[in-house]
């Protein structure tokens, strides 16, 4: 009202200060015009305050409609904008302080324009409020979504189109401000959220019965079933508007991440699909399964039917997987949430334990034409993007690798299972290959025992070798490679297993030092390969197999050392019982260890530690006999019949007797028995002035000492020293 008055007032004093000319006629329809204007604008919003205070402030019965307000709206903002541009006009033509009281009057006119924006944005969100209803009562679910997404945009301000929309038809900030800080606002934002949660529910509720997840427990097992309705239209509308970009899918994706898809691939899981008879019903899928921790030995489920239980899985629900944008399927969304979990779980659980281990699996297995064509599947649902999700495609990439990784982790389980057993688990091998045969063709290796261990152990590095891997020119063989690599792990291995036996059962260092050369034999025969570690190899073995029965020999010689420490003579004229006795039982000893050895070490090897066996008793004694200083003849007969023991039992411990004859000190002690028994002359004869027997195992100060024990100091053995120089 006071508007109106000014403004008139305003066109009055034009109209006196203009007179009657045309100037007056043209303000005077003007001044007509806006009155008419600002009367129907006031009778206008007094409606429409009436209106929206009875749905969103008073909540009072009212039958009118938004659509008629929006029509008049529409109609005084076009007359409104109309005068606004003639008032421009005219009053330019006119004066300009006729121009001024127009410009005025045009700011009040655009605080009536600025109301009538404002009451045009309540009258459209009142009237999609309206839509709404309607649309409820057709259950057209996709025009809800999209009213409701109208409503968000009229009310928030962040209308999808809003940013394409023309300029006309979006709000000016002065009218948002304004709009947000009416009292029906948050009455208006309050119905909205009300109007969308009551929409999502009743979608998902709807939803819920198409598409039926359950899952029942049991103490020991669980059993899931998928049961999908086959009213493909029903269903496809439901799942159109439920799955909306503001729509969180995660508790379908939750049960299907833990009931389905982990079950099936670490699970043995029964699986029953069936169909719906005559397109009416529910298609259903059930899983049953064991909720018992897996133990180690339980067998995992064949790659090849996770893969099919995965297609009848997503078969099932392939009535769900509809296009819900120009960019988007619902399997998509749906593998946003599971589908990282899904391809680590298949690849690391299912695809890697079910490499082949051996060459023959490795040229029969279609692992990875089943996996291209599962990722293929996968995404023809539109679940995975191959350029992105690679998972798979990586497995492929690396399937030679896998395979050789497996080949080599199964063979080093199997190495490590050889090295535990025992080694005394024996067998004989190259029974024909003699010392004479060996000596005539030294490629061949010798007759002798080795442990079982060690001819599986070779048993294993031949079938690596016969597994045929493509390999560059210029690049080693990984076999050649991978068979260094057990020979190490026999060197290493086999002493830290086996130590204690090792230093203390002779048969046990004698068998792995068969086994040693053995491989060793093994590794020379296989110079036509690409054995780069070949020469180091050889040595190793031989160095590590020799060491072991060094030892072992080292220890039996400290025995005969500790039991010849208790040798001691009775008196100076005669030996007693105790000499015999230790001599007697270090021959046991040596018998003993014939017993042991035998048969298990290669004769020449055999002969060569006998004879230092023999050699050290030999040795024992002589020292001994050279710490008398004085021998009478009764103690001379006695030491004579003792060293006759050692001569005779000697060559019983060669499996052929002359071999003693290689034992260094063995002419010393037969010559040591002849001194015993001989007279000065026969001692000079057999000196011969350094040229006789004697002077090959004596020196002369040794030969004069034992005259001295044995005879007295007369002048015919002062003649006879006098001869040993």
């Amino acid at each position: 009202i006071r508007l109106r008055a000014t403004i008139m007032n305003d066109i009055e004093h034009l109209q006196s200060g203009l007179g009657f000319g045309n100037g007056f006629a043209v303000v005077d329809a003007t001044k007509s015009t806006i009155l008419d204007v600002l009367t129907r604008t006031e009778r206008f919003q007094v409606n429409v305050r009436r209106h929206i205070d009875d749905n969103y402030t008073d909540f009072m019965p009212n039958h009118t409609t938004p659509g008629v307000f929006l029509d008049q709206i529409g109609s005084l903002k076009r007359e409104v904008d109309d005068l606004l541009e003639k008032g421009a006009s005219e009053g330019l033509d006119a004066l300009d302080e006729a121009n001024a009281k127009m410009a005025a009057s045009r700011r009040q006119l655009r605080e009536v324009l600025l109301g009538l924006e404002v009451s045009d944005q309540i009258l459209k969100v009142d009237e999609v409020f309206h839509s709404m209803e309607d649309a409820k009562s057709c259950n057209d679910y996709m025009l809800l979504q999209d009213l409701l997404g109208r409503l968000r945009g009229l009310i928030y301000g962040d209308e999808p189109a809003a940013a394409t929309a023309p300029a006309a038809t979006t709000l000016s900030p002065e009218v948002r401000r304004i709009f947000q800080e009416l009292e029906c606002y948050e009455t208006m934002k309050v119905k909205y959220l009300v109007q969308a949660h009551l929409l999502q529910q009743n979608l998902q509720e709807r939803f819920d019965r198409l598409v039926q997840l359950q899952c029942k427990s049991f103490p020991t097992s669980r059993c899931v079933t998928l049961q999908v309705s086959r009213d493909e239209a029903q269903l496809q509308d439901i799942v159109q508007a439920l799955f909306q970009k503001r729509y969180s899918p995660n508790r379908l994706c939750d049960f299907l991440l833990e009931n389905c898809i982990e079950p099936l691939i670490l699970r043995p899981v029964m699986v029953a699909y069936s169909e719906a008879a005559d397109g009416l019903g529910h298609d259903q899928l059930s899983l049953s399964y064991s909720t018992k921790e897996p133990s180690p030995t339980q067998l995992r489920p064949n790659y090849k039917d996770v893969l099919a239980h995965f297609r009848l899985l997503f078969q099932t629900l392939g009535g769900i997987n509809i296009s819900v944008s120009s960019e988007q399927h619902v399997f998509g969304i749906i593998g946003e949430h599971v589908k990282d979990r899904m391809l680590k779980l298949l690849v690391d659980e299912c695809l890697k334990p079910a490499v082949p281990e051996t060459m023959e699996e490795y040229q029969s297995s279609t692992l990875c034409e089943d996996v291209t064509n599962f990722e293929q599947f996968l995404a023809d649902v539109n679940l995975i993007d191959p350029a992105h999700d690679r998972a798979l495609a990586l497995f492929v990439e690396k399937y030679t690798t896998y395979y050789r990784n497996r080949l080599l982790r199964r063979v080093l389980e199997t190495a490590r299972d050889i090295v535990q057993r025992d080694l005394q688990d024996m067998m004989l091998v190259a029974p024909n290959n003699g010392p004479n045969e060996v000596a005539a063709n030294p490629m061949l290796f010798p007759r002798c025992m080795i442990s079982k261990s060690a001819q599986d152990y070779v048993k294993l590095m031949e079938r690596i070798l016969r597994q045929n891997v493509n390999v560059e020119p210029e690049s080693s063989n990984p076999l050649c490679e991978i068979n260094a690599s057990l020979l190490q792990t026999y060197i290493d291995q086999v002493p830290l297993v086996h130590r204690k036996l090792l230093e203390s059962i002779p048969q046990q260092s004698a068998l792995f030092h068969n086994n040693c050369m053995f491989l060793t034999h093994w590794v020379a025969q296989q110079a036509n390969r690409d054995f780069k570690s070949l020469p180091a190899l050889t040595k190793s073995l031989q160095a590590t197999g020799q060491r072991y029965l060094r030892v072992q020999i080292d220890y039996q010689i400290s025995i005969l050392k500790e039991i010849m420490d208790g040798f001691e003579f009775q008196s100076q004229h005669t030996l007693g019982t105790g000499p015999l006795k230790m001599v007697r039982q270090c021959l046991r000893q040596l018998d003993l260890l014939k017993n042991v050895w035998a048969n298990v070490l290669a004769e020449t090897v055999y002969n060569a530690t006998f004879c230092e066996l023999i050699n050290a008793l030999a040795a024992e004694l002589i020292q001994r006999v050279f710490t008398l200083r004085d021998i009478s003849a009764t103690m001379a007969t006695e030491l004579s019949d003792l060293i006759d023991v050692v001569l005779e039992r000697g060559p019983t411990l060669f499996l052929e007797p002359h071999e003693v004859l290689q034992v260094r000190l063995w002419m010393k002690l037969q010559q040591l028995k002849t001194i015993m028994n001989a007279s000065l002359k026969e001692i000079t004869e057999l000196w011969c002035n350094g040229a006789g027997p004697l002077t090959a195992n004596y020196k002369s100060e040794e030969v004069r000492h034992l005259i001295r024990a044995l005879f007295q100091d007369t002048s015919r053995r002062v003649q006879a020293m006098a001869k040993i120089s």
